[in-house]
């Protein structure tokens, strides 16, 4: 998985005068948990937001005064109820030997023949919890849309794997296409290319059916 660096500096004093002054000063306080005891340190605002503002998944690599490196994961955010800003972010530190949990997100791939028939395509899980040692988190979980047909639907057993653990029961709905007013039915069509090409023309391709005529 990618991971972004969070340069920052270990907090000497944790109290809530000296969390204050950081707040003010553009830094955002924070704590990495996991290790032999929690540490304490800060970072500018604006390092987190790359981190924090985005669909994707990172790991983190927070990167101390003084040369200390430590791989973490997000765990938790909190953000002012008026304003939106970051007030406090907590870390929890990872090791090669240990799993780790993570929302991971979802992208689909393809052209779902259910959607060109005008079904509708119901995005039910755009993120999956995942269970893995940190080398093995990836950055996405891709879905191919490309042979689901109005009705049907791709559930959670359909896409497990070896290299890591979909934290949600088999029968959990990721992605389903369901039927609208004006659908045509899958059948149908297919009856109609096979018609189309015993005429002995192939259907047109959608580029080719867009292109103007030649002059």
């Amino acid at each position: 998985m990618k991971s972004i660096t969070i340069k920052g500096s270990q907090r000497e004093s944790v109290g809530k005068v000296s969390t204050k002054a950081l707040r003010n000063a553009g830094k955002v306080p924070c704590v990495l948990y996991g290790g032999e005891k929690p540490l304490h340190f800060s970072a500018d605002e604006l390092a987190f937001k790359n981190l924090v503002y985005t669909p994707n998944a990172y790991t983190a690599v927070i990167e101390l005064q003084g040369g200390e490196s430590f791989k973490a994961v997000l765990q938790d955010i909190q953000f002012h109820p008026v304003t939106d800003k970051i007030l406090h972010i907590d870390f929890f530190q990872l090791f090669d030997d240990k799993p780790v949990t993570m929302d991971i997100p979802v992208r689909l791939e393809g052209n779902s023949p259910g959607v060109r028939n005008g079904g509708r395509l119901l995005f039910r899980k755009r993120k999956l919890s995942v269970k893995a040692l940190p080398d093995l988190l990836p950055d996405e979980i891709t879905v191919d849309i490309s042979k689901l047909r109005i009705g049907g639907k791709v559930a959670v057993e359909t896409i497990r794997t070896d290299k890591y653990t979909i934290m949600h029961p088999d029968n959990i709905t990721v992605v389903q296409v369901k039927a609208s007013r004006n659908a045509v039915d899958d059948e149908e069509e297919e009856e109609e290319e096979g018609t189309a090409a015993e005429g002995g023309e192939a259907p047109a391709t959608e580029a080719e059916a867009e292109a103007p005529a030649e002059s």
